[in-house]
């Protein structure tokens, strides 16, 4: 039995030093079986292994410090601007294909956007499973998990095979979606007739595409890498995604921003005066992280211009401290050309799918399960 003093062991105080813990927490971990607890000779209390101690810290600093922080070459928002491995991405959205853009985030020239007649089909078929009026992102979640139940070589993790596998899920989905089928075209052109029966401008679906494909560790994203980070397959990753994205604070605030402008639209000043009354934020206007301006929303609503719906957006901008968005944008796109109303989701998901697509490439070449987080117990204890 050791005794105090004995520098193979440390007492609860040392410990809890050591750890930057409560003693409770201590014992806790003695509980889960991350220390070992031994009585000390001579006196009241417990003394712990002090190499225990020490790996136990090792681990701690760890893993908070890989969750905390994790690197990236994709995507910085610097001075109101974002851009995509140095490039502007206001840029690339109004110069370069979707394809183009995929290929400079996923750092490969042999990703191809096409699809097989039988993945359409099948796509479709899980599509069609969910009820009648289910939103178009259920139907996306669906076709994703089948179409990866149905590729025998989704466990391929190699930088080619995922981005081949991107590139043909991505426009798989869209093809799929309910919807007149269009003959060869930009991923924008092919998306247009899924969501709206207005004359194509395919140039603004790109854009947008291009835009809303990756914005850093937004919640989704993060989802995503931990996923890949467990060496998940693409199809799980990007299910992974998806599920964050339904979240009511991130894959919603286009279908927020659209119910707001569709107020607006009336009735500029009384809508926003309704929302203040609530006290909730005005839908589609700030951001946590741009300061004066986002150019995302610059560049659509540019392509947007002469349109009496940017009338109705300005309105309620001059009459506000703060500055329209990008969801607010992509509900002035779905006004302007009479998209379904859940289409503002359906874009938002498509496109974040080529920076999910990024992001577990930069995983898959990081070590795995680097994500495990420290718990702490804080219930009764046993």
């Amino acid at each position: 039995m050791p005794s105090e003093g004995d520098e193979n062991y440390l007492t609860t105080a040392e410990v809890a030093r050591r750890l930057q813990v409560k003693p409770a927490t201590i014992y806790a971990y003695v509980s889960r079986g991350l220390l070992t607890s031994v009585r000390a000779r001579g006196r009241r209390g417990s003394l712990f292994p002090a190499a225990e101690v020490e790996r136990l810290a090792a681990r701690s600093v760890e893993h908070s410090g890989v969750v905390e922080r994790i690197e990236s070459e994709l995507t910085l928002i610097q001075d109101d601007t974002l851009y995509y491995r140095s490039q502007p991405a206001h840029t690339l959205a109004t110069t370069s294909t979707v394809e183009q853009v995929a290929h400079l985030l996923w750092n490969s020239s042999e990703a191809r956007f096409e699809v097989e007649r039988a993945g359409v089909e099948l796509a479709r078929a899980a599509m069609g499973v969910v009820p009648e009026g289910a939103r178009l992102t259920d139907r996306l979640r669906v076709a994703v998990a089948v179409l990866g139940a149905a590729d025998p070589l989704r466990f391929d993790l190699s930088a080619p095979a995922v981005t081949r596998a991107a590139g043909k899920l991505i426009r798989t989905l869209v093809a799929a979606l309910p919807g007149p089928a269009v003959a060869r075209t930009t991923l924008g052109g092919q998306l247009w007739p899924k969501l709206s029966d207005e004359p194509p401008r395919p140039e603004v679906l790109d854009a947008a595409l291009i835009l809303l494909a990756d914005h850093g560790l937004a919640v989704s994203t993060v989802a995503a890498r931990v996923a890949a980070s467990a060496r998940a397959n693409l199809y799980a990753v990007i299910s992974a995604g998806l599920g964050a994205l339904d979240g009511q604070y991130h894959g919603a605030a286009p279908t927020l921003a659209y119910e707001f402008l569709e107020r607006a639209k009336h009735d500029p000043v009384k809508a926003l005066s309704d929302q203040l009354r609530t006290g909730e934020p005005i839908p589609g206007f700030g951001h946590r992280i741009y300061q004066h301006r986002d150019p995302r929303a610059e560049v659509l609503l540019d392509l947007l211009a002469g349109h009496p719906i940017v009338d109705t957006v300005n309105a309620v901008a001059e009459r506000t401290a703060t500055f329209p968005n990008s969801d607010l944008a992509i509900a002035a796109v779905m006004h302007a050309y009479n998209f379904r109303p859940d289409a503002g989701d359906a874009l938002f998901a498509l496109a974040r799918m080529i920076g999910w697509t990024a992001h577990a490439l930069e995983e898959y070449a990081a070590p795995a399960l680097r994500f495990r987080a420290m718990g702490i117990y804080t219930g009764q204890p046993t």
